[in-house]
């Protein structure tokens, strides 16, 4: 590590003002700073936060915490196709070495057109570059399907990160979670790769095998909107995730591995978290009294392990940029979330999976719930003051 300081000290000159390089300066600090804990501090007159941890090393943490989704997705693509394809008793690694070879490369084009696009922002705007996409660049890949093609994620991610974050200011200003802003791009402008049947199981058409055309891809969710009751899997199937569906999404298991990392370090909102498993299940236990259709019939427990509720509820809903500031705006925010996730659910069966919806909608309405928790907590404390007054007066 030394030599490799040596190397950076070596070549800083060059990317510093004045140095031949210098309009490339925002690629080589983040290179740097990403290896090498950055030794400045913050300045000014305001108020600022010093720690021990810096914003990079945070968005690391929250990195590692997506690793188990990632992990067990790969797995399951493998698992998934070989299950199409009517093979049992496939070895661990074989399916995972199958899911590799399909989720690595989306996983590489999100990273790559992702942090090209944030390259050159932060050379036009002659800024550092921003490190929130560490954690957007995984997440992306991770609400995908198998199946969609190469250059959709790309254009996908470019729009999130040039209309879902810089045209906001950057990290730090957006109103909407970047992650998700990428997969409703895709879902509204290329539909039949987001609702279709096959596209959730990596069925390798391009190497001459073909599902049987009485196997179905659709998720759990989208069977359940079909009314296709026996096609859904147990409450402990779906927790494990062993399920077609989006590529990090489907194992609340893992989502919850994932949760204990971000609750340990501090990272994540226990608050947010809670109040969308609490909103999510209530609204399923007032379904419960109608069933008037199968997604009305199932338990408060199964909606909340399946489908990308958990991983929504754990790592799209705890977005700090996006999500509500305050304590209690909180608690309103992630419960609201569960809810709408379940209500979208039930009566949209054009989209059984609601809480990509849910939470955007929510993200735009977190300031205004941050605004009336702090009016109210400002006439509370108004009225407090006014008897004071007239004692003394």
């Amino acid at each position: 590590m030394k030599a490799l300081r040596k190397l950076l000290d070596k070549l800083k000159p060059n990317f510093e003002k004045g140095g031949k390089l210098e309009k490339f300066y925002p690629a080589f600090d983040a290179f740097e700073t990403f290896l090498f804990v950055p030794d400045h501090t913050t300045a000014g007159k305001g108020a600022h936060i010093r720690d021990a941890i810096d914003l990079k090393r945070t968005m690391i943490l929250v990195v590692l915490s997506l690793v188990p989704c990632l992990l067990f997705g790969i797995w399951n693509v493998g698992y998934q196709h070989y299950q199409a394809l009517g093979i049992t008793g496939v070895s661990l690694f074989d399916n995972f070495t199958f899911g590799a070879i399909r989720v690595l490369p989306l996983v590489i084009v999100s990273y790559g057109a992702g942090l090209t696009t944030e390259f050159i922002f932060a050379i036009i705007r002659k800024h550092t570059i921003n490190e929130g996409f560490l954690v957007s660049g995984m997440l992306i890949p991770l609400v995908m399907p198998v199946g969609v093609p190469l250059w959709m994620v790309a254009v996908s991610t470019i729009f999130a990160v040039i209309i879902g974050k810089e045209v906001f200011g950057g990290t730090g200003m957006n109103i909407l979670n970047p992650a998700l802003t990428a997969r409703a791009f895709l879902f509204f402008a290329y539909p039949s790769k987001m609702s279709g049947n096959e596209v959730w199981i990596s069925t390798n058409h391009d190497q001459g095998q073909n599902v049987v055309d009485a196997y179905s891809g659709a998720t759990p969710l989208g069977d359940a909107a079909a009314g296709l009751a026996d096609k859904i899997p147990g409450t402990m199937e779906s927790f494990i995730g062993a399920i077609p569906g989006s590529i990090g999404e489907t194992s609340t298991l893992a989502c919850l591995i994932g949760a204990a990392i971000l609750l340990y370090t501090g990272i994540g909102s226990w608050r947010i978290m809670s109040s969308v498993f609490v909103g999510g299940f209530l609204m399923a236990l007032i379904f419960n009294l109608f069933g008037l259709n199968t997604l009305m019939n199932l338990t408060p427990l199964h909606h909340l392990v399946l489908g990308g509720f958990a991983f929504g509820a754990i790592f799209m809903a705890t977005d700090p940029v996006s999500a509500a500031q305050t304590n209690t705006g909180k608690y309103i925010y992630g419960f609201l979330i569960g809810m709408f996730a379940i209500l979208f659910r039930v009566f949209n069966p054009a989209y059984p999976e609601g809480m990509m919806l849910s939470i955007l909608f929510m993200n735009v309405m977190a300031p205004l719930i941050d605004h009336y928790v702090v009016a109210a907590n400002i006439k509370r404390r108004l009225k407090r003051v006014k008897p004071i007054q007239n004692q003394n007066g």
